[in-house]
């Protein structure tokens, strides 16, 4: 089964199985692990793009070789291939040559519960990786809850999620919550030294730095042209209040052009991490009520002019330039003294 979220020429998560950083989650689980007592379902939930679901699999071949009678390399071999007989897969399924389908089907997930009451192939646990959750439709997602309300013995849901605060309460409820975090630069700097040990110091720097801890972003970024407005936007992101007017003129342009564009799905990336980042110190802040108020409506009002731009096909460019003037207003007057 291929992944339908991958990317050209960078092996699927099933293939790496070693996910760089997140040490402490991997060592919680491990423990658990050795002392049997895994939960019967994980939520691993964090950003897109920080290694879930090849930390996933990377869990998967731990568990099955632990509970299993196979040598490790054996295990991860087969995981590879997709071809364990205890390893279970949930994605969307290919609907034809031209493409996937756009979410995961109840008829999927019952295909996977049938799977799962079948005399198991092999000793040992069985994993049953769901990735991603958040692409279940409602039916789907409510038949997973009721194989989860009452799973087949010794099975373990590894389910990912990027949006957990979307999922059933009730799905979260059967799940021991991992939280996953963007990883830092050397491990980003090692996922892509790990696929092309020939990337110079230039390239990595810039992947790097546009990645936010990242390491699918990093990817991306090296598919862009050098001069993408991406690294003005992440420039002008460190201290709106101090460009003048211009720029955000400037970036709104740029990156408004092209409403399919790998840049602006990059760019509001951004944008939604700088935001999420400004709420969270906010918080953080004995006195920062206000600005955690400010950032709070700013969230809200980008989020809704984006819905309003997709939804009836408003111009971006000016899109753009409205959220980057709630920006830079936000900043003056809650973070910065220095003049508009």
């Amino acid at each position: 089964m291929t992944d339908p979220d991958g990317l050209a020429d960078i092996l699927p998560p099933e293939r790496r199985q070693k996910a760089r950083g997140h040490d402490k989650p991997r060592a919680a689980i491990l423990d658990q692990l050795a002392q049997r007592r895994l939960p019967g379902a994980i939520l691993l939930h964090g950003p897109q793009g920080i290694g879930k679901a090849t930390f996933a699999f990377e869990l998967a071949a731990a568990i099955l070789t632990a509970t299993g009678d196979e040598e490790g390399h054996r295990v991860e071999e087969q995981i590879a291939a997709l071809s364990h007989p205890n390893l279970f897969l949930l994605r969307r399924r290919l609907k034809d040559s031209k493409g996937y389908y756009t979410v995961i089907r109840v008829e999927d997930v019952r295909e996977l519960r049938d799977s799962l009451h079948h005399t198991r192939g092999r000793a040992g646990h069985r994993v049953a990786i769901i990735d991603s959750i958040d692409d279940c439709n409602a039916s789907a997602a409510n038949a997973l809850l009721k194989t989860l309300e009452e799973p087949p013995a010794d099975t373990i849901f590894l389910l990912i999620s990027h949006r957990p605060g979307q999922l059933l309460p009730t799905i979260k409820s059967r799940c021991h919550n991992l939280a996953l975090r963007p990883v830092g630069d050397q491990d980003v700097r090692g996922v892509l030294l790990d696929h092309d040990p020939s990337l110079g110091q230039v390239e990595l720097d810039r992947a790097i730095a546009l990645a936010g801890g990242r390491p699918r972003r990093a990817f991306e970024t090296l598919a862009l042209e050098p001069e993408s407005a991406l690294g003005a936007l992440q420039a002008w992101l460190a201290n709106p209040a101090q460009h003048p007017a211009g720029v955000m003129l400037q970036l709104a342009d740029a990156l408004g052009a092209d409403t399919q564009s790998t840049e602006l799905t990059f760019a509001r990336e951004m944008l939604d991490d700088w935001m999420a980042d400004e709420a969270r110190n906010a918080a953080m802040q004995p006195q920062g009520r206000r600005r955690l108020a400010s950032a709070n409506e700013l969230w809200d009002k980008a989020h809704a002019l984006f819905a309003d731009a997709d939804s009836i096909n408003l111009d971006m460019k000016q899109t753009l330039v409205a959220i980057f003037d709630a920006i830079r207003k936000h900043v003056a007057t809650t973070v910065s003294t220095e003049p508009l």
